[in-house]
Parts: structure tokens; C-alpha cells; sequence
């Protein structure tokens, strides 16, 4: 157990008043060997973190005290440490006995780190031997998640972008500095909950290793109950993250992750994995607003619920996950001027350009052609940044902002 020293309580040990029932001679002092300090350490680098297990070997002595050389200390022999970190620990001693009090000098005892299994070091993307952190999400590939019998024939397996946007921006974050495992679901499907558990890593004989998560209604990737809460590393690179885990019934599920990225997750939602149509929200107000970066309402502070003329509040907005993008105008465009009217409709498609956002925002498209728009004919330019999204609703942002330059800010809402 650890404690927090107490310097006052070992001198209070120390002193002849709680040695009762021990001898003592005329000047009222112990009498006894003083204690003789000694200890073995043993290093447990079969699973991680690391656990030490140090026994008193020492003489003439029967209360005892270890600094495990991490800030920490304990009592007790044989005494279990455990050490997240790797490194070499500078561990002490401490008895007290009949005739008095004495100490070990610093001893190292040398942690080793997980870094050198390959599972391990994907898992947490370590940098060199230091344990770092890595955050994983759904693959969108075929097999995002397996079932197997137990004979790991597949039973069934997702299609590729089959997971519901709401699945597929779940994030499964690893640390292994404190090994700690998190599950953020960001946007709920049922009765998932955000999560935070730790973990045990074991090398294992495929080279990969397991991992073991310490609550038993923690999950990774499918919401389903394994033996013991292990699962098997089967494959891992700095790509991907391949785990299987048997149920209790003894058949077992995979789930093949790969490495999560802001931006990636934002197109996962704008596209649905393939392709997904938006259209302006006009069940809320200021469904529209223009003004600048500092201030996106200095010019306009937008309309009333309801307020978009009809032949703008049907207008469809299509993103591909191969970057192309469709306007449908239907029968009409609204385009705007002093007054705006409903005109032709300008219907039309352009390629694009996805990536990080150039200012606020967390992402953001480029068009490619010339007089291409998403809901307002008169945008500033060709770059829309993204503001927010859910797999419900998004706003983005029209226009760089760049030398204090017009922004539209815009609603909208999955069809």
C-alpha cells in the first residue's frame, strides 16, 4: 500500500517509549544489535506496468519502511510496487529494531520499458522507449467489425462506410505513460457512455501481445462483453489496429482501427462515408449571417425561423467521399442582390479540396469551379471552412476572413 512518509512517525519509532517489553540498561537506553538493512528486489516485466516485488532480507530489525524511489513509499515484506513508467528507480530501506534505527543506501532498481513490443509501441505510439499516447477510431474499410465462431471463421463482417456516423467518430484514445484506455463516443447511437479505465499490456507469445482492460464494462469498438476483458492484438503498424476478443459464449468479435485525426473525422460526417446531402436549416433563425472574422453579424445579424424564400430553402447540397460536389437548385435559384429574386436554376457540380482549416474551424473545402456556392450565391469566394458538425447539423463559414474580408456564416442540416 502506499502511504506518504512521515519523518515525525519515525522518530516517534525510533524512540525507546514504543519499544516496550525490550531491555534497557541503567542509562535508560535499548539494548540490542543494531539492525543490519538488507533487501531483494524482483522485476515482473511479464505484463505491464511493471510490477516489483522487494523482500526484507535484513537483521535484528521488525519495523520497516520502502522508498520505491518515485515519490512513494510502503511498508510491509514481501512489498508489491507498481511502476508505470520506465527507468531506474533509486529504492531505500528503512528499519527500526531493539537497538536503534538504520537504512539501505540507494538501490537501483532498473524498470524496463514495453516499448520494445511492436504491439505495445503501435498501441500507444511510443517515441523511442518513451510511452506516449495514441488516439484510434473506426476503420471505413470492409471488416470495421467481425464476428467470428470459435474456430475464427468469420460470421459476419461490415461493409465498407457501413457504420453509422454516430459509430464510426468514436474515439479509442491509449496512454502509456499511465496506462490508461478512454472511450469518447462523441455523437451517441444507444447507451453508449464515455469511458476511462486502465489497462494491463502482456507481451504474449504472437509477438503482439494482449491487453486487458481493468473494468468489465469497458469495451473496445463493439459494445459486447469479453472473457476477462482481453483482447488480442492480431495485427498493428502505424496504420492500422487489428483486436479480437472472445465473448462468453466462445465466439469472438474483431474490430480493425486505424489512427484518428480531427479532420478525417470531420469528412466522415460531411460525406457519411460515401456521399451525404445537406440543405440549409430553416427550421432555426439566422440561418444566414454575413459580416467578418472578428465580428460574423456586422453586416447582417440574419432572418427569422421560417424566413428563406422556398426556392432557396429546397436547394440540396451533396458531398462525395471522393471529393466531388453536386448542387441540386431544383426547379429554381434564389440569388442574391438588392433585391434577391428566384431566377434559373444554377444547378451544377466542381471538385474539391479537403484538409485542415486556414483560420477557425475544423476543416475546410476548396472548389475547384469557378462560381460554385453552398446555399448563398454571392459567397465571398471558394473556400468554406467548417465550424462544427454532427451527423445531424453543420455550420460552416464562407469565406477566408483574410484582411478583415466578408464571412458568411451558414446552418445546415442532413437531409
Amino acid at each position: 500500500m502506499k502511504i506518504t512518509r512521515n519523518k515525525a512517525v519515525w522518530a516517534l519509532l525510533a524512540s525507546p517509549l514504543l519499544f516496550t517489553g525490550c531491555d534497557k540498561n541503567d542509562e535508560g537506553q535499548l539494548e540490542g544489535a543494531l539492525p543490519s538493512p538488507s533487501f531483494t528486489s524482483t522485476v515482473n516485466s511479464t505484463q505491464f506496468p511493471v510490477k516489483v516485488t522487494f523482500n526484507n532480507t535484513s537483521e535484528n530489525g521488525f519495523i520497516n519502511e520502502w522508498e520505491y524511489g518515485d515519490g512513494t513509499t510502503g511498508t510491509g515484506s514481501p512489498a508489491t510496487h507498481t511502476y508505470n513508467t520506465p527507468g531506474t528507480y533509486k529504492v531505500r530501506l528503512l528499519v527500526s529494531g531493539k537497538g536503534g534505527f538504520a537504512q539501505t543506501s540507494q538501490t537501483d532498481v532498473v524498470v524496463p520499458s514495453a516499448c520494445g513490443n511492436t504491439g505495445f509501441s503501435v498501441l500507444v505510439a511510443c517515441n523511442g522507449s518513451a510511452p506516449s499516447a495514441r488516439v484510434w477510431t473506426f476503420s471505413n474499410e470492409a471488416g470495421a467489425i467481425k464476428r467470428l465462431d470459435a474456430n475464427n471463421n468469420v460470421t459476419s463482417s461490415s461493409a465498407a462506410n457501413a457504420l453509422a456516423s454516430c459509430q464510426a467518430d468514436d474515439q479509442f484514445s491509449f496512454s502509456g505513460s499511465s496506462f490508461t484506455y478512454t472511450y469518447t463516443t462523441n455523437n451517441k447511437c444507444g447507451s453508449e457512455a464515455n469511458a476511462s479505465t486502465s489497462f494491463v499490456y502482456k507481451p504474449g507469445s504472437n509477438g503482439l501481445g494482449q491487453l486487458t482492460l481493468s473494468s468489465s464494462k469497458a469495451y473496445i469498438g463493439e459494445q459486447v462483453a469479453l472473457r476477462d476483458s482481453t483482447y488480442t492484438i492480431v495485427e498493428a503498424s502505424n496504420t492500422i489496429l487489428r483486436l479480437r476478443g472472445t465473448l462468453t459464449n466462445g465466439t469472438k468479435t474483431e474490430v480493425t482501427l486505424v489512427p484518428f485525426d480531427a479532420v478525417t473525422r470531420v469528412k466522415q460526417l460531411l460525406t457519411g462515408g460515401t456521399q451525404k446531402t445537406w440543405m440549409l436549416d430553416n427550421s432555426v433563425e439566422k440561418t444566414i449571417t454575413v459580416g467578418t472574422e472578428g465580428n460574423p453579424t456586422q453586416y447582417y445579424g440574419g432572418g427569422s425561423v421560417g424566413a428563406l424564400p422556398a426556392c432557396q430553402a429546397d436547394d440540396e447540397f451533396t458531398f462525395s467521399a471522393t471529393d466531388m460536389f453536386t448542387y441540386n437548385a431544383k426547379d429554381e435559384t434564389f440569388v442574391a442582390g438588392s433585391p434577391g429574386s428566384c431566377q434559373a436554376a444554377r444547378s451544377g457540380t466542381s471538385a474539391y479540396t479537403f484538409g485542415p482549416a486556414d483560420g477557425a474551424g475544423l476543416a475546410q473545402l476548396v472548389f475547384a469551379k469557378a462560381g460554385t456556392f453552398i446555399g448563398i450565391t454571392d459567397a465571398p469566394d471558394l473556400t468554406y471552412r467548417i465550424l462544427s458538425i454532427t451527423d445531424k447539423n453543420m455550420v460552416i463559414r464562407a469565406g477566408t476572413g483574410k484582411n478583415n474580408g466578408t464571412v458568411f456564416d451558414i446552418k445546415l442540416i442532413a437531409k
